[in-house]
């Protein structure tokens, strides 16, 4: 985000508090709310993870503070929603996983940490896809298939976006969640709403709803389609141009570890750390977190097979 757009930003919100009346408060906000959702936020494209982390806590708070005032600003649902399940899955979803390892009740309480802020992003996204569909939420557990059935072709750029974002904060909560059997009986709305996404637009973000269906696909019990995993992985490189450590890193998880193929699981972790996340910068930060997932597979990885060839 350009540094003039975060200076407008900064201005608003110090002004804010002066204004008097609902509708010029209600305006100024709104008018914060446009320029935090106008494409990717500075966190996205940073490198510097405990920076991040740091800042994201105020940026949520922040967020929140002014959907209480502006509570159906479709860019702050999207900027909330999008921003907790990032720092849930940076911030507290790995932590918890790492920490399993060692400290199994630390483990627990970081994913159920991570469960509960999957579960407020969910809650912003649906609170987004409710404005233009009304009853979205009821449907989506009662009958998934007509709910995202109503998201009509044409809508795309409007919704698109939620529905990703409301598929990953599910699909993710669901992932912490593995002996609650309420959360386990949401697994056929992720895939209502993964499938209808990409039904309208599956070349979407470079590939990023494939990608997506690939982790999750790795994160949920059962036994997964090993060749549809597949396609989704070939179509997702080709639209993402190679330039996605996650994808190869998903891919690893879903696929090469399930079936033990450690000579695949090097590949990818291989392809995974050739990523260069300066190529992309809008994406720099999530392209830094695969990286840093992927070193800490590779960590494991005599863990992680019962038998490994020797490289060579």
């Amino acid at each position: 985000m350009p540094t003039r757009r975060w200076l407008q930003i900064l201005g608003v919100v110090l002004l804010t508090p002066a204004l008097s009346g609902c509708s010029p408060k209600t305006y100024a906000i709104n008018m914060v709310g446009n320029a935090l959702a106008e494409g990717d936020s500075v966190f996205e494209s940073d490198e510097d993870l405990e920076l991040v982390g740091a800042a994201l806590p105020f940026g949520l708070k922040l967020t929140e503070s002014l959907l209480a005032e502006s509570p159906e600003h479709r860019g702050l649902l999207l900027t909330a929603c999008r921003g907790f399940v990032l720092y849930s899955y940076a911030y507290v979803d790995y932590p918890g996983e790492v920490a399993m390892e060692i400290d199994l009740d630390r483990g627990r309480a970081l994913r159920t940490r991570a469960r509960r802020l999957y579960q407020r992003a969910l809650g912003y996204c649906l609170r987004g896809l409710e404005r233009d569909h009304r009853g979205f939420s009821a449907r989506l557990v009662s009958d998934p298939d007509a709910a995202v059935a109503a998201i009509e072709s044409g809508d795309e750029e409007r919704d698109l976006p939620l529905m990703y974002w409301t598929a990953a904060a599910l699909g993710l909560g669901i992932s912490v969640s593995p002996g609650s059997a309420a959360m386990l009986a949401r697994l056929p709305e992720v895939d209502a709403v993964l499938e209808r996404a990409l039904e309208l637009d599956e070349a979407w973000d470079s590939g990023a709803l494939h990608e997506f269906t690939v982790v999750f696909a790795g994160a949920v019990p059962g036994q997964p389609d090993y060749d549809e995993i597949r396609r989704h992985y070939d179509r997702a490189l080709v639209l993402s141009g190679g330039r996605s450590a996650g994808l190869h890193v998903a891919y690893a998880e879903a696929v090469s570890v399930p079936t033990q193929n450690g000579a695949e699981f090097r590949e990818m972790m291989e392809l995974a750390m050739a990523v260069d996340p300066d190529e992309t910068p809008d994406n720099r930060l999530v392209n830094v977190i695969a990286q840093r997932r992927a070193t800490w597979l590779l960590e494991r990885i005599e863990d992680l097979f019962l038998e490994l060839e020797p490289q060579g």
